[in-house]
């Protein structure tokens, strides 16, 4: 697999239209994912003095944060007022390749902030609810 340019690695938000169209939260300058999952240990005595895990058992999760530049766009918007509701929205994920992951967050933290002589900036960390499945 050839190496990938992290600008295409992009966070779109839904617009909530049907079928969901899929907007580019822009100025992001970084976007991070991370999957984790719940580790279900099942040794026993019986294991040899290794440690086992049950396979598909567990909670897994997605959660990306993310960072840029304030623009004032449709998609920024829709990230704030989804934060300030407690609201779920639809994300999607899309890499460079082609692959795209997508799934319901929740925007656990949203943050602004700006110097006096510069731009200003956001940064958001978003954690799935349910399953995130490719596009």
């Amino acid at each position: 697999m050839p190496a990938q340019k992290g600008s295409a690695f992009l966070l779109k938000i839904s617009n909530g239209s049907v079928p969901a169209a899929y907007q580019t939260v822009a100025g992001l300058r970084t976007t991070q994912m991370s999957v984790t999952g719940d580790a279900v240990v099942v040794t026993s005595k019986d294991s040899g003095g290794w440690r086992e895990l049950l396979s598909g058992a567990g909670v897994r999760s997605v959660s990306v944060s993310a960072a840029g530049i304030f623009l004032g766009s449709a998609a920024e918007a829709q990230v704030r007022a989804n934060a300030m509701a407690g609201t779920l929205g639809d994300y999607e994920l899309s890499f460079e390749d082609g692959e795209r992951l997508r799934g319901k967050f929740l925007v656990q933290r949203l943050d602004y902030a700006g110097d006096f002589n510069g731009e200003r900036n956001y940064t958001l960390q978003l954690e799935s609810s349910g399953e995130v499945i490719p596009a």
